[in-house]
């Protein structure tokens, strides 16, 4: 069923297209406008690009002037609209040989109305304090309120479907995981989020020693000669794009489902550290808009899926601390500063249908191997920045406060803009081999946590390393030290330790005092927060 509205337009210059497109339960509807001629509307899969081949599949037609809504069943067969992106062409005049022309960009889904499974609220923890988890216990001991945990699709897939594999349809197909992996997520998540931690998943995608699932998971322009065999999602081919969205719904309906009998996910980063992304994130040598158009589509898929499981739960974009230049180990093409990504980002996320996503930022120190964070030289406080460290995080969340990066909301239900959200997913402090590096490493967590605290714009601290690894270029990021001859195995807990734990309690100032002198203050309140 199509049903098609009309309404004339005055006779003036506009660009035809679709304006909006919203999601109900069991519909779709497309407003927008064509101000001559005859335009053709469209639908096209996410992987489907401008300037490639493939068939127009067209599902009406407007006469201009005019403004249009149409109203389409949300399923087609199997295929769920929700991932679908929405365009109108312009039929050339008196000729039948030229081709129809797109008018502007696609529409994406940017309005929902009760499509949500759950409709709980985002949790409210008591505190920002968290931590990248290897040892559930000890991580409940000590109190964390935010947790984050890796997640490597190559494990999760499970290509061959043999018993005991987990199942889930999408799109007409039938996708098959590792029920022994997701045991081990469970038994994470499970306790964790009973506990009352926000926990994040950190969504990633190893090269794997299977060359079918590479195929499928990693990126087309995935070097094999990158250093961490760490890769972008493939969201540009069909078979590639159908598993990172089927993927993405089976995690999303697993750990948002009602009364969480699996524990419960919060938060969902799809990536690591992109704007060094041939490092974290590999696509090859790229320019940063290529990287970017690709990024924001496997953005948008995971924010479609998640959306479709609860009316809550928030998916981030992974940067790390170079805001204004790009990393300097990386050349031409291997990495980008944050600034400019985010800004492209935002600007092409707009322009298709402006949809709710956040930030997963990681403010490490200038030098990771100097954690004196309050010394580093090139994170200053204006809006030219080289770097954002905790030294100066207010400048990201003003940042991310001004109105040009802010959302809007679903039309009727407010006014004003929305603040995109910012948590610090991962950075830590390194106790160098040193008589005072425990003392300086304690102090560091100290200073920042003191930083986060008093700043209304982040939501979780989350501290990375729970335990030393020996495989992390001679960084000592732990809370613990890692047994001699291990990968990260615990060994003994450092004076960081006993500091986190007092970090959101009562009495806390007790604790930190021995920092002032360190960081060369007098008090706490001296620090910008804001």
């Amino acid at each position: 069923m199509l049903l098609v509205w009309l309404a004339l337009l005055p006779s003036f210059p506009l660009a035809a297209s679709v304006t909006q497109v919203t999601a109900t339960p069991a519909m779709l509807y497309l407003q927008g406008e064509v101000p001559a001629g005859t335009s053709i509307l469209v639908e096209e899969e996410p992987w489907e690009r401008e300037g490639e081949s493939h068939p127009l599949r067209e599902i009406g037609r407007v006469q201009g002037p005019s403004r249009f809504e149409i109203a389409l069943p949300r399923m087609d067969g199997a295929i769920d609209r929700l991932y679908r992106k929405f365009q109108t062409f312009s039929l050339p005049a008196g000729s039948r040989s030229e081709p129809p022309r797109a008018d502007g960009p696609p529409r994406h889904v940017d309005v929902w109305r009760g499509v949500s499974a759950n409709p709980d609220p985002f949790p409210s923890p008591p505190s920002k304090k968290g931590l990248q988890v290897q040892m559930v216990e000890d991580a409940i001991a000590l109190g964390v309120k935010h947790a984050a945990l890796n997640l490597n699709l190559a494990q999760l897939v499970d290509l061959k479907g043999g018993p005991g594999s987990l199942p889930w349809s999408h799109g007409g197909e039938t996708f098959h995981f590792n029920a022994g992996y997701v045991g081990g997520l469970d038994s994470q998540v499970k306790p964790l989020s009973a506990a009352g931690a926000v926990v994040s998943l950190i969504l990633l995608v190893y090269e794997s020693a299977d060359p079918a699932l590479n195929t499928l998971l990693l990126h087309p322009a995935y070097d094999r000669s990158c250093p961490n065999h760490l890769g972008a999602f493939n969201t540009v081919t069909p078979a590639g794009s159908r598993l990172y969205t089927a993927a993405l719904e089976f995690l999303a309906a697993r750990y948002c489902a009602s009364n969480y009998p699996s524990g419960r996910v919060a938060n969902f980063i799809i990536g690591n550290e992109v704007n060094s992304h041939w490092f974290w994130s590999n696509r090859g040598h790229c320019t940063l808009e290529a990287f970017a158009e690709d990024y924001l589509q496997a953005v948008r898929l995971a924010v479609t899926a998640v959306r479709k499981a609860s009316s809550s739960a928030r998916v981030y974009v992974s940067l790390e601390h170079h805001w204004n230049i790009r990393y300097p180990g990386g050349k031409e093409g291997e990495s980008f500063a944050g600034r400019p990504f985010l800004d492209y980002f935002h600007r092409r996320g707009v322009e298709e249908g402006d949809f709710e996503w956040h930030v997963a930022f990681h403010p490490y120190p200038e030098d990771l191997f100097q954690c004196r964070t309050w010394l580093d030289k090139s994170a200053l406080p204006r809006e030219e920045t080289p770097r954002i460290t905790f030294k100066n995080v207010e400048m990201l969340t003003r940042y991310m406060a001004a109105s040009p990066m802010r959302y809007r909301p679903p039309p009727n239900e407010s006014y004003s803009l929305r603040t995109r959200r910012v948590i610090l997913s991962e950075q830590g402090f390194h106790a160098a081999n040193a008589p005072e590096g425990e003392l300086w490493q304690a102090a560091a967590y100290a200073y920042a946590y003191r930083k986060v605290a008093g700043n209304p714009g982040i939501d979780a601290f989350i501290l990375h390393r729970h335990v030393d690894h020996a495989h992390e270029g001679g960084l000592n990021l732990g809370l613990w030290t890692h047994k001699p001859g291990s990968v990260a195995d615990p060994d003994r807990k450092r004076r960081i330790y006993e500091v986190f734990l007092k970090a959101d309690q009562p009495g806390w100032q007790e604790e930190f005092a021995f920092a002032l002198p360190v960081i060369g203050i007098a008090r706490w309140e001296d620090l910008p927060t804001e």
